[in-house]
């Protein structure tokens, strides 16, 4: 037998106190003799020797009514090594410390109730028992710990900015499995199994090996408020002048009568505040206006007054504006209008235009070299454009309608294994776009549904080898690129079926036209508005071109400076911020040799949403042979220990109170025998 709480038995002292009052009764009695049996004194102090302690059974229902009651604190369970042997399997406890777990259940957070439960498991384990500890984080060791520790740990777990779904958690615990030569293992899953982090249906094929045990950690319902995300109106940073900033809010349960109040702040000054009011949807969608007056970065702040949940209540954003963003177009007779009014459309871009017969030779000081209506690619040409790709700038070819199509062949074989053949004449509209693109990512909030994608009245097909490294942007129905993609170098290079005015087709007023340049012409150049999510790996590029292991990024922020994980990518570096810091806040990229980058890192706005599973409904979806559920309530289902069907201390409990009755009614009886002898 073992106890889950085995100081309490220290209290066992306390049984002395009844055997003392029997022993040492310190009533005092007055001796009154009658003439008739005086001669009988000495019969009668005989015998109250022989008698010392009276009423022995009443000193019996006392003494077992506190052993009972100091066994019911202690809570005695029996481990029985006659369980079913399972071999040897590894024993994991995962305790989901997500921001969703800082949820409040009464006075006390999700996360605080399933430490408590998972310690009692621990304390109820046989002696010996060893476990390996899983967080968000990471786990505590790679080795199984003795409970000792495994207790300690369990008290130092903390909510952390990262979330993880069941599959990253079962699949590691199937990577411990394998590296230790275990048999299988027993996860214990404590979570509040958040829709959002746990499938309502398991992978079998995961499972392999794996007895899930679920152990639900829910909390009351929940009204809250949360940022989802906000953006710049325009793709950069204007200064001196209105910038517009779009933020969306989302309301999860029945939002409260007063209105939440949203507060806009730069660089820790307030510039505007907005009263927040949501549709049917729980949806919000608002506006705020501000200024700034220099070109240095930008700290924005985004602050509501939720009080439910605090993680989500700021979103923050970093952005500069940035002025030395050069565009050279290059043009083949008369200049493009679109791509005029596309750039001059904001104050970030200094366009500048050349003839094609008079073109600048160095092409270091431009950000994007946009070909517009291009008919012939010399080998000079076709060797200084790879020469741009080489030092990691962006190239964008418009080729213009021609018969003599060998003129642009001839160039683009010295740049990569790209070939043009055509023009196809025939009326098309593309079908496809890659979202996955380089182009694409992170380009639009939300792609609207039923966009519509371009038209061609003509368009050259563009074939391509492996060697060019190639990606279709858009696409038309056979699978033919509209605009191509590729990487031969350290640049980027983009390629369009025709050219980019209405005669060719509707791409210049497209929904995507302005925003693609854009978006080429910050790909050679570091980006000037930031605002990444803790745990999506997202990386911020710097164009670093001399980069090496002396000359490292740094990262700085709340009394931080690390190192984080960097890679090459064009002419710079790609450095990814979040596996080096979880914590949301505002942090600073510095190399020796170039600028200061500021980042803006958010939380994860999965965890927002409490919307949590019916376990009702997961029991029905999650079953199987090496599935179950256990109550988070019942410590002895928590202990693996499958013959302890009913806690022992109910046992207890139910005996002191029996005891309790016997006393009760060994007193009663003692009265009514006084009452018939006086």
């Amino acid at each position: 037998m073992s106890f889950l709480y085995p100081l309490f038995l220290v209290t066992g002292i306390a049984l002395a106190i009844p055997i003392l009052i029997h022993l040492f009764n310190l009533r005092r009695y007055k001796t009154v003799y009658f003439p008739h049996t005086r001669f009988l004194k000495n019969i009668q102090l005989v015998s109250r020797k022989q008698s010392q302690v009276k009423y022995k059974w009443l000193l019996a229902m006392r003494l077992l009514f506190l052993i009972s009651l100091i066994l019911a604190f202690a809570q005695p369970y029996f481990y029985s090594n006659s369980r079913k042997d399972t071999g040897k399997k590894l024993q994991v406890i995962y305790i989901d410390n997500s921001y969703s777990m800082s949820v409040k259940k009464g006075s006390r957070s999700l996360l605080e109730i399933a430490k408590e439960a998972a310690y009692r498991q621990v304390q109820r384990s046989a002696p010996g028992s060893k476990y390996l500890l899983l967080t968000n984080d990471k786990p505590v060791s790679y080795q199984s710990l003795q409970a000792a520790k495994i207790i300690t740990a369990i008290n130092n777990i903390e909510i952390s900015p990262v979330s993880k779904n069941e599959k990253q958690v079962i699949a590691l615990v199937q990577s411990l499995v394998q590296s230790d030569g275990n048999n299988g293992a027993d996860v214990y899953y404590y979570s509040d199994y958040q829709k959002s982090s746990f499938a309502a249906a398991p992978d079998m094929a995961l499972l392999q090996h794996i007895y899930f045990h679920g152990v639900p950690v829910q909390g009351d319902e929940v009204q809250h408020i949360y940022i989802d995300t906000a953006y710049l109106n325009s793709p950069v940073l204007q200064t001196g002048q209105t910038n517009q900033l779009i933020i969306h809010t989302k309301a999860v349960g029945k939002p409260s009568k007063e209105l939440p109040v949203l507060q806009l702040s730069v660089n820790g000054q307030v510039k505007s505040a907005a009263s927040l009011s949501f549709a049917e949807k729980n949806e919000s969608v608002d506006t705020l206006s501000f200024q700034v007056n220099d070109a240095n970065w930008q700290k924005l702040s985004l602050t509501l007054n939720d009080a439910a949940i605090k993680f989500d209540d700021t979103f923050r954003i970093t952005a500069r504006s940035a002025p030395n963003l050069s565009i050279l177009v290059i043009n083949e007779g008369p200049g493009n209008p679109y791509i005029q009014a596309a750039f001059r459309a904001y104050n970030g871009f200094r366009l500048n235009q050349s003839d094609a017969g008079n073109m600048p030779k160095d092409w270091a000081a431009y950000n994007l070299v946009i070909f517009n209506n291009i008919t012939n690619i010399d080998e000079a040409l076709g060797k200084q454009i790879n020469n741009g790709l080489q030092q990691g700038q962006s190239i964008c070819i418009f080729p213009g309608k021609t018969k003599n199509i060998n003129g642009l062949n001839n160039g683009l074989k010295y740049i990569a294994d790209i070939q043009l053949t055509g023009p196809d004449t025939a009326v098309q509209t593309t079908s496809s776009l890659q979202q996955g693109s380089d182009l694409v990512k992170g380009l639009f909030e939300k792609i609207p549904e039923n966009v519509m994608l371009p038209t061609a009245n003509w368009h050259y097909i563009i074939s391509s080898g492996l060697s060019a490294n190639g990606q279709s942007v858009i696409s038309f129905r056979n699978g033919d690129p509209f605009i191509a993609n590729y990487k031969p170098a350290r640049g980027q290079l983009y390629v369009c079926a025709s050219t980019a005015d209405p005669e060719a087709g509707n791409f210049p007023n497209s929904y995507f036209f302005a925003p693609f340049l854009y978006q080429m012409a910050m790909q050679s150049h570091s980006s000037d508005v930031y605002a990444l999510t803790s745990g999506r790996q997202q990386a911020a590029y710097l164009p670093l071109k001399n980069a090496n292991e002396r000359d490292m990024v740094h990262l700085y922020g709340n009394g931080i400076d690390l190192i984080p994980p960097q890679s090459p990518a064009g002419a710079g570096l790609n450095v990814f911020i979040d596996q080096g810091v979880q914590q949301p806040g505002f942090y600073l990229l510095a190399a020796k040799t170039g600028e200061s980058t500021a980042i803006a890192l958010n939380a994860d706005r999965n965890e927002s949403n409490p919307d949590v599973w019916n376990i009702n409904t997961l029991k029905d979806q999650w079953k199987g042979e090496h599935i179950s559920w256990l109550s988070i309530g019942d410590s002895s289902h928590l202990s693996g220990n499958e013959d302890n069907s009913f806690p022992l201390w109910k046992v207890c409990v139910i005996l002191a109170l029996v005891m309790l009755a016997g006393e009760t009614y060994l007193l009663a009886m003692n009265r009514v025998q006084r009452t018939v002898n006086s």
